[in-house]
């Protein structure tokens, strides 16, 4: 791989032939045009004011697949007038790295500049990574990483720490449907030469089954267009291009709102039935099974707590299976855990509890720690009588000890009050045994 072998890509590739893709044909070539990810690209947001002046620094681009992450590093390049060099993870090894550096640091001498675009970067392992480093400490190129996956846990530190990573969101049902009816209305990159008509019910239809990934959307919409008949795309045609029942949401997404309500409402009213028929309401539709996971997870730790700690276990084990398996495998997991919270016992007394803790925090002056639990790690915090009379409760021959670890002002105060439902009533049992051995014991304390 060299550069010098490359087109210099200063501006974005061609996109009218109607033998590329409609996704790649529809690619934004302005910034105008690029739709969602405000948070960064807003006017005045230092990323866009950073393009706008065309002198980018290297960066990470974390977000789903079709958030737009390779077409914002074109318009970067673009921007920036400079050389872009698109480099695949999954295709390139260290000797592509290094051919790909020297033809860098050659353009540097004779005055350009080189966008090096890494697709996938998680894919690289440490030492590939580390490969980059002087290059872009030096400033020979400019570092654009894309991936999918965490920044903090598949970039090493060092590449971390010279960059800047923006988050991209996936897009929005909105988002994705005025993406949609731009390839149908534009007749040189899109579909527009063929006067198709897209009911806008559809167009979200098509947005909500793309899990926002505008390359999908784009790749049903086509598929769909093959399908439309006397120049209109139906349900059908729809359906068929998304390989399932379409079931109606409406335009505003309020359907979605609700039906997620529904799920989460019956699973906190033990109806087994009704919170699997909201479910499959929602797979069927296609809606993010991992949006679905985390909802669980939810109802996990807010409707059921500590009432039955497995709970959250069987959770975060059914979003894992989820991840791990995929559609359709994955979707017995989420009925299997919808079963298994709707019949769990119900508390949200820990939720309260924690309401009540932020209740306090936020309405009262910030506490002092208590002597007797700071830890004396210097002589001077010794002799001005830090952990002075601390007991350990290992000491104890039953693990019980009086001293307070609650701040004066609060003591006594109580914040959890377990039910008596599920595994709960064992924690109400052991809660009352413990204050009433702190009672018991309060009189030794008071005499320390």
């Amino acid at each position: 791989m060299s550069l010098f072998d490359s087109t210099p890509p200063s501006s974005l590739p061609p996109t009218n032939s109607t033998e590329r893709p409609l996704p790649d044909r529809m690619r934004p070539r302005t910034l105008d045009e690029f739709v969602g990810q405000d948070q960064i690209l807003a006017p005045g947001r230092p990323l866009r004011t950073q393009i706008e002046a065309g002198h980018p620094t290297s960066m990470i681009l974390w977000g789903p697949p079709g958030s737009g992450k390779t077409t914002l590093a074109f318009l970067i390049a673009q921007h920036a007038k400079a050389n872009f060099v698109p480099f695949s993870a999954v295709l390139s090894g260290i000797k592509e790295i290094k051919a790909v550096m020297a033809d860098a640091e050659k353009i540097k001498r004779m005055g350009g500049n080189t966008i090096l675009f890494i697709d996938e970067i998680h894919r690289f392992n440490k030492a590939q990574q580390d490969a980059f480093l002087p290059y872009v400490e030096r400033g020979d190129i400019v570092l654009i990483g894309a991936t999918t996956e965490n920044p903090s846990f598949e970039v090493v530190s060092a590449l971390l720490s010279r960059t800047k990573v923006y988050t991209l969101r996936a897009l929005e049902t909105g988002e994705i449907a005025v993406l949609l009816k731009r390839a149908i209305e534009t007749p040189e990159r899109g579909l527009g030469h063929l006067g198709l008509k897209l009911p806008d019910e559809l167009a979200d239809e098509i947005a909500r089954g793309s899990n926002g990934d505008a390359r999908a959307a784009l790749n049903t919409l086509e598929l769909a267009a093959e399908s439309a008949y006397q120049g209109i795309i139906d349900r059908q045609a729809v359906a068929d291009a998304l390989q399932r029942k379409v079931l109606l949401y409406d335009k505003s997404g309020e359907e979605h709102y609700n039906l997620i309500s529904a799920l989460h409402k019956s699973v906190r009213s033990s109806d087994v039935d009704a919170a699997l028929y909201w479910l499959a309401r929602m797979m069927t539709a296609g809606e993010d099974r991992l949006y679905l996971a985390r909802r669980l997870i939810r109802m996990a730790i807010e409707d059921i707590g500590l009432a039955d700690p497995k709970a959250v276990e069987q959770a975060i084990a059914c979003m894992q299976t989820v991840h791990f398996l995929g559609i359709p495998e994955g979707d017995q997991a989420l009925a299997q855990l919808t079963i298994y919270l709707a019949l769990a016992p119900k508390s949200d007394a820990a939720y309260r509890a924690l309401n009540n803790v932020n209740t306090v925090i936020e309405s009262t002056a910030a506490a002092p720690v208590p002597s007797h639990l700071r830890n004396p790690v210097t002589p001077l915090m010794k002799q001005v009588g830090y952990g002075a009379g601390y007991r350990s409760a290992h000491d104890e021959a039953d693990a019980v000890t009086a001293m307070p670890c609650l701040p004066d002002a609060f003591r006594g105060s109580v914040f959890y009050e377990p039910t008596d439902r599920g595994y709960e009533q064992k924690l109400k049992e052991r809660l009352e045994f413990l204050h009433k051995r702190r009672e018991e014991k309060s009189a030794d304390w008071s005499q320390r």
